[in-house]
Parts: C-alpha cells; sequence; structure tokens
C-alpha cells in the first residue's frame, strides 16, 4: 500500500507562502525592509535592521525599532500587518501589546520588534547577537 505525500507537499508549500514569505513574493529582506520603511514614516526612533544569517538560528532578519507611545506601538504595529497583508504575508505570530512596551511580530525568516525606549535600553537586543551584521541604522 503506498502514501501519496502529494496533499501534504501542498499543504506544506501554501503554509510556507503564507506565513513566512518563502517561495512567495517577497523574501525575507523584503519584509524586513518594509518594517524599517513603515516604521520611519511613522517616525519610529533608532531602526535598525540586523542581518541574523550568521549570528542564530531561528531567523534571517531582525528589526528593532523605538516608538515613544503606546499608540505609537500599535500604530506601527498595525501598519506593519496591513502592508504586508496586502502582499499575503501574514505573521506566524504576534507576541506582546503596547501596554508592555515590547511588542514582537514573528514572520519566521524576519521578525520585529517594537520597543518602548525603557523596554528597549532594558533589554538591548541590539547587542545580544555580536556577530549580526547591521544592514541598516536609521537614529
Amino acid at each position: 500500500m503506498g502514501v501519496n505525500t502529494a496533499g501534504f507537499v501542498f499543504v506544506l508549500y501554501c503554509f510556507n507562502n503564507t506565513f513566512s514569505g518563502r517561495g512567495a513574493l517577497l523574501e525575507a529582506i523584503d519584509i524586513a525592509r518594509r518594517a524599517v520603511e513603515i516604521g520611519n514614516q511613522k517616525q519610529a526612533a533608532d531602526i535598525v535592521l540586523l542581518d541574523t544569517r550568521q549570528a542564530c538560528n531561528f531567523t534571517d532578519y531582525m528589526v528593532i525599532l523605538t516608538a515613544e507611545s503606546d499608540r505609537q506601538i500599535n500604530a506601527i504595529r498595525e501598519e506593519i500587518a496591513h502592508v504586508l497583508k496586502q502582499d499575503s504575508v501574514f505573521a506566524r505570530h504576534i507576541e506582546g501589546d503596547a501596554d508592555s512596551g515590547w511588542v514582537l511580530l514573528d514572520y519566521i525568516d524576519a521578525i520585529i520588534h517594537i520597543f518602548a525606549p525603557s523596554q528597549r535600553e532594558y533589554y538591548h537586543l541590539d547587542s545580544v547577537w555580536p556577530a549580526a551584521v547591521p544592514v541598516i541604522h536609521i537614529q
């Protein structure tokens, strides 16, 4: 009795296209750059895009940015999700909220961190992966 794996492969392909951007129109670097652009448009501070491919094994790029208020954190989070959704790219997971001072949007190959100033200073993610290569830094 043979096993038909065609259905499984199709479901896996759809999962990867829907959530991670792998094989989809947007590559991980494009997702990260869009997040940087949106953060800049929404007046986020200290925006950093890190290439983490040589520094960690769970994502290719990280975007770290600071928002001055809960309202700004929410505006940035919502705009990133909205813009990427238009390209059929959806966050696999969203963690945190403006009240906590840290929102994480996990697009698997690109992770976006939106911090309140105090949380950014406390966690200092910019220095957690010293082997990460800075691609963009907007003060």
